[in-house]
C-alpha cells in the first residue's frame, strides 16, 4: 500500500465514498471486492451505486460534500460514472478495471492479485485528475486550499 502524500496544513484525513459498479462480470465483481478492501484499509467507505441511481437523498447529499468520490467501473460501459454524473456528484477518482489490464470475463474469473492491482491503483491515485495549477491559499477548487499542490 502506498503512503498518502502529506499536506503542510495538517488536513490529511480525506473523507471518501467509493462506488463500485457491481456488474455481473468478473470486472464488476472485482469492483466490489476492491471497494470492501479499501474500506477495511481506511481509504474510504463503500456505498451502493444502486441507491445513488435512485437518487437516495442522504446518499446524494453526502456524496456531494465528501472530499472525494471514487468510482470503480468494471468496463468501458462506465455505468457507475454515468450514475454519479446523472446525480450531479463530482468524481475525484475514476478507475476502469479493463484499463488496469484485467480482461472482462465470467463472474468468478479473477484472482486475489486482481483485487490487489485495483487497491494499489486507488492508493496511488491512478484514476485521479490533477489540478492544472497549484492551489492558492483560500482557493475554491476543493481540497485544503493551502497551496500544497494536492490533486483536485
Amino acid at each position: 500500500m502506498a503512503e498518502q502524500p502529506t499536506c503542510s496544513c495538517g488536513a490529511n484525513e480525506q473523507k471518501r465514498i467509493i462506488f463500485p459498479c457491481a456488474g455481473q462480470a468478473n470486472t464488476g465483481q472485482l469492483t466490489n471486492l476492491a471497494a470492501l478492501q479499501l474500506t477495511e484499509e481506511g481509504y474510504g467507505s463503500i456505498a451502493c451505486v444502486a441507491l445513488l441511481a435512485i437518487s437516495a437523498e442522504s446518499l446524494v447529499a453526502n456524496a456531494k460534500k465528501v472530499d472525494e468520490v471514487v468510482i470503480l467501473d468494471g468496463c468501458p460501459m462506465l455505468c457507475a460514472q454515468k450514475i454519479a454524473e446523472a446525480q450531479g456528484v463530482p468524481v475525484g477518482q475514476h478507475l476502469i478495471m479493463t484499463e488496469l489490464g484485467i480482461t472482462k470475463g465470467p463472474s468468478k474469473s479473477y484472482t486475489n492479485d486482481d483485487v490487489e492491482t485495483i487497491v494499489d491503483a486507488c492508493w496511488k491515485g491512478a484514476g485521479r485528475k490533477t489540478c492544472p495549477e497549484p492551489k492558492k491559499a483560500g482557493g475554491k477548487d476543493g481540497g485544503c486550499g493551502c497551496g500544497c499542490g494536492n490533486t483536485c
